[in-house]
């Protein structure tokens, strides 16, 4: 605490501590100016800045039908001429800015440099607006695709989330604005979200669900983290103090400030305890409740200082990053968007390399769908964005084509909800007519987000319905799919050619023009496993949960993971994507044959372009772990690279392996451990394209068991410092040595049956009492393991000093 901050808090009150820790309004932190303290705004979203003028300029409350604006807006609606330029819409009552891809399509461009840049645009686009915290990045694994929010969040992969977020926070945060990463944790569906307690076994939770926030962490020390709305086994996560302070500070080192989701707080003194120091937004009960529990003496003094030292620091560096006069270049923030977009659109299929289509060659093509001409480019939510431009595909097809080209278009389906005959009948004229027919599709827009799930995988029935009736007259077809998260696709078949934009953004006509075009080469790949049904997805059987409960029964088989332990193949695999090039892959090196769970080991890799267009390729490091006592999944992704290769030329690819991730969490040590034995070092082009893989010997010191007076003599002869202290209570019972009586332990342990105590009691007929044991078990049981503080090691040298 610096003597600054120090006076400063020894000379509040207690009713000024808790204005400090409480919102000012809906946006703003509060303003104590008697102590020299200024407000700061701060503002969704993940993908764009959400700036309503209404409830930040004019402090008006958040009433009933502005949230159903936000939360029911059509994520379709197109930004009119006079929008450009800055001007108030009624969009979420929210000014226009760039809307960027979103989250389940950012991460499809698996570039993390990309997204680096796309934070830095956000950056100055909240400086403009005078924004000093945006709140973002969102990264809960989407383990369900009926998952509202999925849309918002990276993948199903907690290595490739937490990577991403990294780099979104620090693009952000150089530039001076604070990032606040969420939801944590386990807010993986929105269906009762505010009370379904997330019911989640101790080896998911650190492994899959939390893994990816300690990662983001230790990368990129956000300057806050907002606890989420549900929770996590039997107790609300804005007053769970082993998450937000055992967890969070204790184990990882978080040094920033913790704040709550909007009104996600249910018990202000019982949060601030458990480690929540921001109440946002502001909400009189709450203060009241924190004031009153404060003069009745329920709250240290100390933990109160410490969550002011926080809010008191988090001020200073929003203040030192402050740029007032910022002007946001949004006509050079949209072709960035449109760059985003094209990285991460996804082939999915391209049968006889119908794509890209040639402008010289084509005469005449068809476009169908009401999707290509008012784009569905995000969701709906908080998080929703007035885009301060808007591409429109149709128009992007026909410049991109040229006016060589014929184009055709047709609605095919006017109404969302029902067929239209003539609607459709027209659709297959022009398609039959043409050399070929692009479709664009999407799911329901506006029936899942924030608050709300989908129902179910399909797309508009009515849009599937079109595909099929297309495909029936025209045998070269594009689909091109917008949608949040994974969908069903029965037409499949008989469609030669699919496009997956998910929610790409303001830029996403562009994007998909130049793509089908052969302008940009598609390089994405997917971020989670699209399946052939939604009962084969891992979570279908304990979605969404009964009786307030939500059973996490998939444990750590979440997406790939569960495919691979099934031998189940999916409809597209995790890392999948096509691309107009061939990629090889070559030369498989490792910096050594074996290693020590303490060594570090280089991988390196060699990808050429054998194709004849430039292109770039997403290369994946997965490790396949040998034999191991507790349940693994057949490999984890443990890094990845994104390469720009001209065409007949080659990249090298280069990894660096330590033992996190040789490790895995076992709840017994409470600790990450590493197994010795083969590990699998395995190259891929997707979850199931293992192109080349070699395989390294692992040697890891075992970790001590935990012992119990009824565990057997095996597990103590692998606890050599218990059995040495055993062996000597033994000792002093009879008349062995110690090393005697060591070895007659060893030599008994494969045929005693029975239990430690009972062995030395009943069978061995020593006089050792329970207490005597027990104050060895104690001892030893206490002692943290080494593997405890290696893994505090390897994320400490991770961390980056946060930008002030």
């Amino acid at each position: 605490m610096t003597a600054n901050h120090q006076e400063l808090i020894a000379r509040m009150r207690p009713q000024d501590k808790v204005k400090l820790l409480s919102g000012q309004g809906l946006w703003r932190t509060a303003s104590l100016p008697e102590f020299g303290i200024r407000d700061f705004v701060m503002t969704d979203g993940t993908y764009g800045v959400r700036y309503s003028s209404a409830q930040i300029d004019q402090q008006e409350s958040w009433n009933i039908s502005d949230f159903l604006s936000v939360v029911q807006q059509d994520a379709g609606q197109q930004a009119t001429d006079s929008d450009k330029g800055g001007s108030e819409v009624l969009f979420g009552h929210s000014r226009p800015a760039t809307c960027f891809p979103n989250g389940s399509s950012l991460a499809c461009s698996w570039d993390v440099a990309l997204v680096e840049q796309m934070g830095r645009a956000l950056a100055i686009e909240c400086q403009s607006m005078g924004v000093g915290l945006l709140l973002g990045p969102g990264i809960n694994i989407r383990r369900t695709p009926l998952a509202g929010r999925g849309y918002e969040y990276y993948s199903e992969d907690p290595l490739l989330s937490g990577d991403l977020a990294a780099a979104l926070i620090n693009g952000l945060q150089q530039q001076g604005v604070g990032a606040s990463l969420k939801h944590f944790a386990c807010n993986n569906s929105e269906y009762m979200r505010t009370e379904m307690d997330s019911i989640v076994d101790e080896r998911a939770l650190h492994e899959i669900y939390l893994y990816g926030f300690q990662r983001a962490i230790a990368k990129a020390q956000p300057w806050t983290v907002m606890s989420s709305y549900n929770r996590l086994n039997g107790e609300q996560t804005s007053q769970h103090h082993w998450l937000l302070t055992r967890v969070l500070r204790e184990e990882w080192g978080y040094q920033g400030l913790v704040m709550s989701d909007w009104y996600g707080i249910k018990d202000r003194p019982a949060s601030l305890l458990a480690g929540n120091e921001l109440a946002m937004p502001e909400n009189a009960l709450d203060n009241a409740e924190l004031l009153a529990a404060i003069e009745q003496g329920r709250i240290p003094a100390a933990v109160l200082d410490q969550a002011c030292l926080h809010m008191l620091q988090l001020i200073d560096k929003v203040q030192a990053g402050c740029q007032p006069g910022t002007v946001a270049d949004f006509a050079s923030h949209h072709p960035l968007a449109r760059r985003i977009a094209a990285e991460s659109l996804v082939l999915l299929k391209n049968d006889q390399d119908l794509l890209p289509l040639n402008g010289q060659q084509l005469r005449r093509l068809a476009v169908i769908g009401k999707p290509a001409q008012q784009p569905v480019i995000q969701g709906s939510g908080c998080a929703t964005t007035q885009p301060w431009q808007q591409d429109c595909p149709l128009d992007e097809i026909r410049s991109q084509a040229g006016s060589g080209v014929q184009i055709d278009y047709a609605v095919g389906a006017p109404d969302d909800q029902h067929d239209d005959a003539a609607a459709l009948q027209q659709a297959c004229t022009i398609a039959a007519a043409a050399e070929v027919a692009v479709v664009f599709v999407s799911t329901p827009i506006g029936m899942d987000g924030e608050n709300g799930d989908r129902q179910h995988l399909g797309l508009l029935p009515s849009h599937d319905r079109l595909i099929s009736r297309l495909a029936a007259v025209q045998p070269k077809l594009v689909v091109v799919l917008c949608n949040g998260d994974a969908v069903l696709m029965p037409w499949l078949p008989q469609v030669p050619a699919v496009l997956e934009c998910f929610f790409a953004g303001q830029g996403m006509g562009h994007a998909v023009a130049a793509t089908l075009f052969g302008v940009n080469n598609p390089s994405g790949k997917l971020t989670t496993t699209l399946p052939n049904s939604l009962e084969e997805t891992p979570a279908y059987l304990h979605y969404p949960g009964e009786n307030g409960r939500h059973h996490y029964g998939e444990g750590l088989f979440v997406g790939y993971r569960y495919y691979d332990k099934r031998q189940l193949q999916p409809l597209f695999p995790f890392g999948f994507g096509l691309s107009y090039t061939r990629f090889d892959y070559r030369e498989l090196q490792l910096s050594s044959q074996d290693m020590t769970e303490h060594d570090t080991l280089t991988v390196s890799i060699e990808i050429h372009n054998s194709g004849e267009r430039d292109g770039k390729e997403i290369v994946q490091l997965y490790i396949a772990p040998p034999p191991s006592p507790l349940a693994r999944p057949p490999q984890a992704l443990r890094g990845f690279d994104k390469l720009d290769i001209p065409a007949g030329s080659s990249r090298h690819a280069h990894f660096t392996l330590q033992r996190e991730d040789f490790a895995y969490y076992d709840p017994a040590h409470g600790s990450w451990v590493v197994d010795s034995g083969p590990h699998e070092i395995r190259i891929a082009a997707s979850s199931r394209d293992i192109r080349l893989q070699a395989t390294v010997a692992v040697t890891a010191q075992p970790p001590y068991p935990r012992l119990k007076a009824d565990s057997s003599l095996v597990q103590l002869t692998r606890h050599p410092p218990m059995l040495q202290a055993v062996a000597e209570l033994v000792a002093s019972k009879c008349a062995l040595s110690v090393d005697d009586a060591r070895a007659k332990l060893i030599q008994m342990a494969p045929n005693m049956f029975g239990g430690l105590f009972i062995t030395l009691t009943a069978m061995l007929e020593l006089d050792i009492s329970r207490a005597e044991l027990q104050l060895i078990l104690d001892r030893f049981n206490s002692m943290p393991s080494c593997n405890q503080a290696r893994d505090v090691a390897v994320f400490s040298s991770q961390r980056q000093d946060p930008v002030t």
